[in-house]
């Protein structure tokens, strides 16, 4: 059985249909957590994440780990019901009114006490060490930040089959760009760094995506990322920018195509991006 069989159960379905015995008993674990003095703070963002959000919060409250925690959750001007749910279940959350990624991080970076910062998203679900592996890496001399990789869930529009090989291609190209360029890597999802470096550098607010790379690129000016490889810190979810592309196979090609025009570029080292106009938030 995968370690997701059970949250798996409860995710995309409506709040109101999971039973009262479970939500008791996660809402339960959440009070139970809450600490004046956290070493890590597990920071989520979400925008209508209301079908999704109780599964990852579910598998983050049920995370093993022997140290003091926070959990976040960031309401980013949803419109759904995902501020209900999250009142609801008692979770610390903030309203970030502009919307974007940049500032729904920024502002959970604000408010997160921990030592490290632990970046998750709110329709991802996260594996039982997860928090404490992550912990582990930045805990390593020199590290400043530390990034994960992720499983897709197989569904009847992508097979297992055909997840499995995108994703084992995927994770040998990160690995060869990790070398160089590891910024390139980093996604929101699977991110996790030094709280009070962070602070000195920030979230980019200006872009509509690539604010987690973007704090990574900074913060390789303090120490190291870390590329954490271990299947213990590897979540699972949604498709985002897979079903954007239409298919699977489209979406191979497109990275493929793009990878191979870029490879040469991915052996020197990089200092600064230049935005495209269309990244830019006007």
């Amino acid at each position: 059985m995968k370690w997701y069989t059970d949250y798996l159960s409860a995710y995309e379905k409506p709040y109101s249909e999971l039973p009262p015995l479970l939500t008791n008993r996660v809402k339960k674990r959440i009070r139970e957590l809450k600490h004046p003095n956290p070493l890590v703070s597990v920071v989520a963002i979400a925008h209508n994440e209301g079908n999704r959000i109780f599964s990852c919060l579910w598998s983050i409250c049920e995370n093993n780990c022997h140290f003091p925690i926070e959990i976040i959750v960031v309401n980013n001007h949803s419109t759904d019901n995902t501020e209900s749910i999250l009142k609801k279940l008692g979770v610390t959350y903030y309203n970030e009114e502009q919307k974007g990624p940049g500032f729904a991080r920024q502002c959970g970076l604000n408010h997160a006490k921990g030592k490290y910062c632990v970046c998750i998203d709110s329709d991802t679900m996260y594996p039982p060490l997860y928090i404490t592996t992550m912990t582990k890496a930045l805990q390593q001399k020199g590290v400043m930040a530390a990034y994960a990789l992720w499983s897709f869930l197989p569904d009847k529009h992508y097979s297992q089959t055909g997840l499995f090989f995108y994703e084992k291609l995927r994770d040998v190209y990160f690995n060869i760009q990790h070398l160089r360029r590891p910024e390139l890597n980093v996604r929101g999802m699977v991110f996790a760094f030094q709280t009070d470096t962070a602070h000195k550098v920030g979230f980019r607010t200006d872009i509509i995506r690539g604010e987690d790379g973007s704090l990574a690129l900074g913060l390789k000016k303090y120490g190291k990322i870390k590329f954490v490889r271990s299947r213990k810190a590897r979540a699972v979810t949604g498709y985002g920018t897979i079903s954007a592309d239409g298919s699977l196979f489209n979406s191979f090609w497109k990275r493929t195509v793009k990878g191979i025009n870029n490879f040469t570029s991915l052996f020197h080292y990089k200092e600064k991006y230049e935005d495209e106009d269309s990244n830019l938030i006007k």
